[in-house]
């Protein structure tokens, strides 16, 4: 069984920072492209960022860019680290994994999908 499962989101002050994971199973996590995406309240879901395979280069979305860095074991678990966090990145996150070269932040080109996990920055 394929599943992605998000784990480390929570509640923090802006500035602050939390650790994102990502574990996977059921598939080949080294031969995947990861992404990681969110939806805030009333909005639409938006790419965050993504790592391809096999060089491992990574893309960051405009807003994060300097903030979040994606990272992986190189086993089963990918991360997110967020720092500096503002009121704006509130949202559900979800990592996705991808088995071609996918266009980074469209959803649609993945293949697995987590359920999220909701991230809160106060202010």
């Amino acid at each position: 069984e394929v599943r992605l499962v998000e784990s480390g989101g929570g509640l923090v002050q802006a500035g602050g920072s939390l650790r994102l994971s990502c574990e996977a199973s059921g598939f080949t996590f080294g031969d995947y492209f990861i992404g990681w995406f969110r939806r805030a309240p009333g909005k639409g879901r938006e790419g965050v960022g993504c790592l391809s395979r096999p060089d491992g280069d990574k893309y960051y979305e405009d807003s994060v860019k300097g903030r979040f860095t994606i990272s992986t074991d190189n086993a089963k678990t990918a991360f997110l680290q967020m720092n500096n966090l503002k009121p704006e990145d509130t949202a559900v996150y979800y990592c996705t994994a991808g088995r071609l070269p996918v266009a980074c932040g469209d959803w649609n080109s993945y293949d697995y999908w987590g359920q999220g996990t909701q991230v809160t920055v106060s202010e």
